[in-house]
């Protein structure tokens, strides 16, 4: 693998793999990725599970590099506007804040239009979690004491205008309650913040906190899917208790907009061929990665879809929030 030098401040992680195939991509023979979370997150849960399969397809080792911040739009701004359109750079694009980004903040610039999306992953429900010590024993018990006590509960999300802070705003208004909603750099901070016990509760995602749920660290209240999920039979959603919010976040990979056709042909080659590879599909089960794989064309109108979506919902409550 070439020697890439040190980044200033910024951490780096390779995944490898023994035994790689001769390289095979056809731009090179290492690909960065970019993420714009901290390490530990669902982005990088994602790398975990799907660049060892990437790479062995493709024959290339895969370097993370982890740019947090401004809820992903630095590592972004910097895929579309600074990365050169070889194919050897791609970034984790999570939705919908790839696009809640710009709609909520003119100062941002990027937009879809400079990017090639390569492929969804995984969709990932949300999840109320709150610490194992939590006077909240059922999801009951939370929903009663915010409505007793309005905007005072802690709720910590992955960011303003990441899915989750989106997720309680659709919560809010679905339910007539009021949260304190604190924002964290990325979904691990806001699941370790709950651990600790210096917030209430995270609205999160269960890809990122299934472990935790196992362990016994975090106790989930509810999940914010459209029926109860196979990996967590005893976990109602929102649904059931009145409340009808079908949310969470979508993962995928983009590269900036017109990399070399085959390149992108190549990828998006290596990402279908996840569908049927049956060892890819027993670890996402094991760590609780509801898989969404769409590709090429069906990713970016899937995109397109959510960026309307999105619009309207900040619409309703961005005179709100900005007074």
């Amino acid at each position: 693998m070439k020697h890439r030098g040190a980044y200033a401040a910024i951490l780096l992680s390779t995944l490898l793999l023994p035994g790689a195939a001769m390289a095979e991509y056809s731009a090179g023979d290492e690909i960065k990725v970019l993420q714009g979370f901290k390490a530990g997150g669902g982005s990088d849960a994602l790398a975990q599970l799907t660049q060892p399969f990437l790479r062995e397809s493709l024959g290339v080792d895969f370097v993370n590099e982890y740019l947090p911040g401004a809820t992903g739009a630095i590592a972004w701004t910097r895929l579309a506007k600074q990365t050169e359109a070889d194919g050897t750079t791609i970034s984790i694009t999570n939705t919908p804040m790839l696009m809640t980004n710009y709609i909520m903040n003119d100062t941002i610039t990027y937009s879809v239009d400079e990017l090639t999306p390569i492929a969804n992953v995984v969709t990932d429900p949300g999840i109320i979690v709150v610490p194992a010590e939590s006077p909240y024993e059922t999801v009951e018990d939370f929903l009663a004491a915010a409505e007793e006590n309005p905007g005072t509960i802690t709720v910590g999300n992955s960011g303003v205008g990441g899915d989750d802070f989106f997720s309680t705003i659709l919560i809010e208004q679905a339910s007539g309650i009021s949260f304190q909603k604190v924002p964290f750099q990325g979904d691990g901070p806001s699941a370790t913040a709950a651990m600790g016990g210096q917030i209430d509760a995270s609205f999160n995602n269960l890809g990122n906190v299934y472990g935790h749920i196992q362990s016994g660290s975090l106790r989930p209240l509810a999940v914010f899917a459209r029926e109860r999920l196979s990996m967590l039979p005893d976990v109602p959603t929102l649904s059931e208790k009145g409340i009808e919010v079908v949310a969470g976040s979508s993962r995928g990979y983009s590269a900036p907009a017109g990399i070399p056709e085959e390149a992108r042909q190549q990828l998006i080659d290596a990402f279908e061929a996840l569908k049927t590879n049956e060892e890819f599909k027993k670890v996402a089960e094991e760590r609780a990665m509801n898989l969404d794989i769409q590709t090429g064309d069906d990713y970016r109108q899937m995109i397109e879809d959510m960026e309307g979506q999105f619009e309207e919902i900040w619409a309703s409550v961005k005179d709100e929030i900005n007074g």
